[in-house]
Order: C-alpha cells, then structure tokens, then sequence
C-alpha cells in the first residue's frame, strides 16, 4: 500500500529535520526552519508534525530507528561474547565515521544540550544512549559467560569504558575536526580489551 501525499510529506519534514539538526544540532530545529527548508508553510509543518517539541522527538525517533537499522542489529547478530562486543562497538563508530564532516551522532550532541532539561526530548536522547550502554554491558558478560574475558570482569566498568572512548571520538571529530580520532578511538577499545582478555 503507497503511503498518502501527507505520510511523504510527513517523512520528508522529519527527514529534513534529521539532516538539519546533525549540521546544527537539536536546539537549531524550529517550526519555521524546518518549513523553510521543505517548502512548505508553517501551518503546513506543524498540521503535520505538530510542536516545535514533537518535531524534536519525531527526528530522534526516526535517527533512533536508522542507528537500530544500520548499526545495532546487525551487530547483534555476530556470534555471542567478544565477536559480538566487537562488532557493535565497532559499528557504532562507524556509523559516527560516516557521517560527513561536521555533522554529529544527535544522541551524543543531545545529550550536551538536553542533560539538565527534563522533558520529552531529553527522555528520547537518553533512551537512545541508555540502550547503547545496555547493549554493551550485556555483550561483556555474554563475553564473560563465554570465557573470553575475565570473570572478575565489570560489565557496567567496561561498558562506560566503551561509552566513553566513542564519546571522545565524537568530541574530537566535531570540535577538532581530526580524522585520527578514530584510529585513536580503536587504539583505546583494543588496549581496554587487551587488559580484560582470558589469555591463551
């Protein structure tokens, strides 16, 4: 069944809404902006998608559902334990490498613009990180069940651990705009990973 003339024009203003705020991020995304940008007026946009704040959370949805699509599920379906933590750390830095220069993960950028300001957008950014983080977690002790790392291993240690080294990654790729992040970023995972491996 071919989606209605307002379900295209509903996904073009979240797909526009998308690119926009990976440029200029989550705060830059407006009403009038966003109608601008896809032609139409802004009673056009907002019969659509309604507030400047639903606007918000429909463009981390439909990141949320991309990053899930292209990035986390596959992942998850790499063998359990370490092949598994390795590919869905790695796909999360890939997908931060193939965004074009200058653009940002709207998880990662959100989280320092909504972190203290309650409401729907700070909720959909810190689900999307907070499955991340679970995701991770998870894989370390499927790792840990699966004898490849060691048991006194910490799961939440090494999953903020993980966390963190693409979260510098991301900082040095949009403020410093340096390339060698990401070799550093897998610098970082490998020695981090060395430290807790069952050897032999």
């Amino acid at each position: 069944m071919e989606l209605s003339k307002a379900g295209l024009t509903h996904a073009a203003i979240v797909d526009a809404g998308v690119a926009m705020a990976q440029e200029t991020g989550l705060e830059s995304l407006t009403i009038g902006t966003v109608a601008e940008r896809v032609g139409l007026s802004k009673s056009g946009v907002f019969s659509r998608v309604g507030s400047r704040e639903e606007l918000q959370v429909a463009v981390l949805s439909e990141y949320a559902r991309r990053i899930t699509e292209r990035a986390l599920l596959p992942a998850l379906r790499a063998p359990r334990g370490l092949p598994r933590l390795r590919t869905m750390w790695s796909s999360w830095l890939d997908w931060v490498r193939d965004e074009k220069l200058g653009s940002s993960c709207l998880f990662i950028s959100g989280a320092v613009e909504y972190d203290d300001r309650p409401g729907p957008v700070r909720d959909a950014v810190f689900a999307g990180l907070a499955e991340w983080r679970r995701q991770f977690a998870r894989a370390v002790r499927q790792s840990i069940d699966e004898g490849h790392l060691r048991p006194e291993t910490d799961p939440e240690q090494i999953a903020f651990e993980l966390f963190s080294i693409i979260l510098g990654a991301h900082n040095d790729i949009r403020l410093f705009h340096d390339a060698r992040a990401f070799t550093r970023a897998r610098a970082a995972f490998d020695r981090l990973l060395a430290d807790i491996a069952v050897s032999g």
